[in-house]
């Protein structure tokens, strides 16, 4: 019995792995692809259409490597995922901006709110300085200087020392460098929508 039950739980994990793994590398591939695009620096408050809305695509900031890769790789909105869990459970938000409730065409594009949102899905990973921990498709977040939010995206390519590169936009466009421990780090999540 306990063998069949170690080979059932073997044949479980195996099947589940490429799921994860055929996820993770579609989203890779359309945060690698984010940095092809010419793209200026811009975080200025815009009103966007919704559902589907985004900024003009020459502009844009970190979160919008994120909302982009997502909608990319999954047809998936964050835009509309932020902004109903936001209008359902306004009190679990940051409140860093002063608002007394949601607002559509922003709360996306802050890194505090998309951490919360994946923390809130069950996204959450422990943060830790070993490299091993951090998988294609992994999302990271940061606090540069100890204050100024930022994400990105784990990549399947490495740095020299074996370091994970990720895909951010920290001010000249979206790039991949090795930048995973660079910065406090204030958020690891692996996150894949629901199909």
């Amino acid at each position: 019995m306990v063998k069949v039950r170690a080979l059932f739980i073997a044949a479980a994990f195996v099947l589940a792995a490429p799921v994860w793994a055929d996820d993770a590398a579609t989203l890779v591939d359309a945060a690698q692809a984010r940095t092809l695009a010419d793209v200026r620096y811009d975080g200025r408050y815009v009103r966007l259409d919704y559902p589907g809305g985004d900024v003009d695509p020459k502009t844009g900031v970190c979160t919008d490597v994120i909302i982009r890769s997502y909608r990319a790789a999954f047809t998936f909105d964050l835009q509309k995922a932020v902004h109903e869990d936001m209008k359902a459970n306004f009190s679990a938000y940051p409140k860093n901006w002063g608002l007394k409730r949601p607002d559509r065409n922003i709360d996306h594009r802050r890194v505090p709110n998309l951490e919360t949102y994946f923390k809130r899905q069950g996204a959450a990973l422990p943060k830790s300085r070993n490299k091993d921990d951090y998988k294609p498709g992994d999302i990271v977040s940061w606090r540069l200087d100890g204050r100024l939010p930022h994400i990105g995206i784990v990549t399947d390519r490495k740095a020299p020392d074996g370091t994970p590169l990720i895909v951010h936009n920290i001010g000249a466009g979206p790039v991949e460098d090795n930048i995973l421990f660079a910065y406090p780090m204030t958020g690891h999540f692996r996150f894949i929508p629901d199909s």
